[in-house]
C-alpha cells in the first residue's frame, strides 16, 4: 500500500473527503517526525512504538575496493510492533 491508498483507506473508514485524510496523515506523519527529532517517542497502544536508537561507530569494507572505513555513529529511527500488531499479522 502506497501514501495514495493509505490516504482512500483513510477517507473511507472516517467517511471523510479525501483531501481531509491527507491533510490528517500529513499531520500525523509531521508530528512523529517532530516528536523523534526532539529525542522523544510516540507509543501507539496496540499499534507500536516509534523510537530513536544509537547505532554506535564500526568498522565497514568498501565492497568495490574492499578498503576498510569507518562507519560514523548514527541516531536511527525504529519502530516496533505492539502485541494487537502482531497478532493481526500471525
Amino acid at each position: 500500500m502506497n501514501k495514495g491508498e493509505l490516504i482512500d483507506a483513510i477517507a473511507d473508514a472516517a467517511e471523510i473527503s479525501k483531501a481531509t485524510a491527507g491533510k490528517a496523515l500529513n499531520a500525523i506523519t509531521e508530528s512523529v517526525r517532530e516528536a523523534l527529532r526532539e529525542g522523544n517517542s510516540v507509543n501507539l497502544v496496540g499499534f507500536g512504538v516509534f523510537a530513536i536508537r544509537h547505532r554506535a561507530a564500526r568498522k565497514g569494507r568498501n565492497p568495490q575496493t574492499g578498503k576498510p572505513l569507518k562507519i560514523p555513529a548514527a541516531k536511527v529511527p525504529t519502530f516496533k510492533a505492539g502485541k494487537s500488531l502482531k497478532e493481526a499479522v500471525n
